[in-house]
């Protein structure tokens, strides 16, 4: 059974509030699940004492029998010095779609390589 560190939604519509619960992967979302070891109200303010509360020692208990997190609570984990979270860098995310496609043509000019020619009609296609 792969466990997994994770949020369930609870509060209202337009007013979220998650429960922080250890889950089968394979369960919903807000499905059934092993044991609640926390709370996060993402509409307090980021300093705020009450927006994340984590039982620690259920937490560390859960990932010493191979629980993992999801990126969120990894995140949260990251903060409380639990766990190390990997930064992510896509540099490119930022480029809109044109550009990075002028850039990608300019790099293969430059190469010598001649540009990603459009896909040929099938052979046997009727015109």
């Amino acid at each position: 059974m792969s466990l997994k560190i994770r949020l369930a939604r609870a509060g209202t519509k337009k007013r979220p509030f998650y429960h922080v619960v250890v889950a089968d992967s394979r369960s919903p979302r807000d499905g059934r699940f092993i044991e609640r070891i926390g709370y996060f109200n993402p509409l307090l303010k980021k300093d705020a004492k009450d927006r994340l509360k984590l039982d620690l020692d259920k937490v560390k208990a859960w990932l010493a029998k191979g629980a993992l997190p999801s990126d969120r609570i990894l995140r949260f984990l990251d903060e409380a010095g639990l766990m190390k979270r990997q930064a992510r860098n896509n540099p490119q995310k930022a480029i809109p779609r044109k550009e990075r496609k002028a850039q990608a043509e300019a790099a293969a000019k430059a190469a010598g390589a001649p540009p990603a020619a459009p896909a040929a009609p099938a052979a046997g296609a009727a015109s």
